[in-house]
């Protein structure tokens, strides 16, 4: 299991997969590199992490820092 802190990240929110380095981009919505296996929510109705698998190697991403 990975975690990747958007906040650490610069850009637009692509990052290689920690494992295997496959550019993951939220453009992506063929989820042709990724799928979102999990969603966590804030009080507020606020976006706290997703959970996606990498479709080419299957590593389990957790991704934070979101901002709003």
């Amino acid at each position: 299991m990975h975690v990747v802190d958007l906040v650490k990240i610069e850009g637009d929110g692509d990052f290689p997969c920690p494992q295997c380095g496959v550019v993951i981009s939220p453009e992506d919505e063929s989820e042709s590199t990724y799928v979102i296996k999990a969603v966590k929510m804030k009080k507020g109705e606020q976006l706290e992490e997703l959970t996606i698998k990498c479709n080419n190697c299957g590593s389990a991403i957790h991704i934070t820092g979101f901002k709003f």
